[in-house]
């Protein structure tokens, strides 16, 4: 069963760019992972510091191996001295999925 991942970001305003930057590197990688779904990354349209990612995992293994990549792994570490407050990774798992409308 696939698992869904929000994972929430807020940068500081002076280090909004340098926050953009290094989670952005996240995403080639994190979609050539095998069991990675769907990785998108979202900035909120009236608070720049506000980062989302948007994700889907095959199964709970695969957000496992996922969450133990070292660009994964060592991520709340880069971010330390650049975010506002502690990121929040939230997991869900479908219980009335759309599969008919995709991506719109």
């Amino acid at each position: 069963m696939p698992i869904h991942v929000i994972a929430r970001h807020w940068a500081r305003p002076e280090t909004v760019g340098e926050v953009r930057r290094l989670l952005l590197e996240l995403i080639e990688p994190s979609r050539a992972e095998a069991g990675c779904l769907k990785y998108e990354l979202l900035q909120n349209a009236e608070d720049p510091t506000d980062f989302t990612f948007v994700e889907t995992f095959a199964s709970d293994e695969a957000l496992t191996a996922h969450a133990a990549a070292p660009y994964i792994a060592g991520l709340a570490l880069r971010l330390k001295d650049l975010v506002a407050r502690p990121s929040e990774v939230f997991r869900y798992r479908p219980i009335a999925a759309d599969p008919g409308r995709g991506n719109r």
